[in-house]
């Protein structure tokens, strides 16, 4: 933000806190997306539609809605508590605290929405591609390790020292 000065009374959190709350949150939007695709799976071969695009039709939409979810969770958080439950586990937060949700939805649309891209073919290997240069360029930023999502707002992750 334009004439905000970084706190430097905090530690930016370190890389690997970062790959730990998200891998949390990975783990409950994969079960999440595992029971959306049985249902999904279970609908498209109810209605006669299991085999349309070689029978990826299920996975698609259920990538599409566990991402959307995932982002929607994502902004939701932040906006909410300034952390997600995968941050709070691992004791880190984002700052500045108190920002605009119109903000903080521009650092979830540069990540983690891309996200939900990852279930297309073809698609998922541009996004995962986005995705990895995500973590590379928070390994590279330093002493901040901000990534391009939390350039964007203005933010960066921060150890949770309350």
């Amino acid at each position: 933000m334009a004439g905000t000065a970084p706190r430097t009374d905090v530690l930016p959190a370190e890389w690997w806190e970062r790959l730990g709350a998200r891998l949390i949150e990975a783990l409950v939007f994969g079960v999440f997306y595992y029971i959306l695709f049985i249902v999904l799976w279970g609908f498209f071969r109810t209605v006669g539609m299991a085999e349309v695009f070689g029978g990826r039709l299920p996975g698609v939409f259920a990538w599409l809605v566990a991402g959307l979810a995932y982002a929607g969770y994502d902004w939701w958080a932040h906006s909410r508590r300034g952390r997600t439950f995968g941050k709070a586990i691992m004791r880190i937060r984002l700052l500045p605290e108190g920002l605009p949700s119109r903000v903080l939805l521009r650092r979830t649309l540069v990540y983690p929405a891309p996200v939900m891209l990852m279930g297309i073919p073809v698609v998922n290997l541009v996004a995962g591609m986005l995705l990895f240069g995500v973590g590379l360029l928070i390994l590279m930023d330093k002493p901040l390790e901000r990534g391009p999502h939390d350039r964007a707002a203005g933010t960066r992750v921060v150890k949770d020292l309350r």
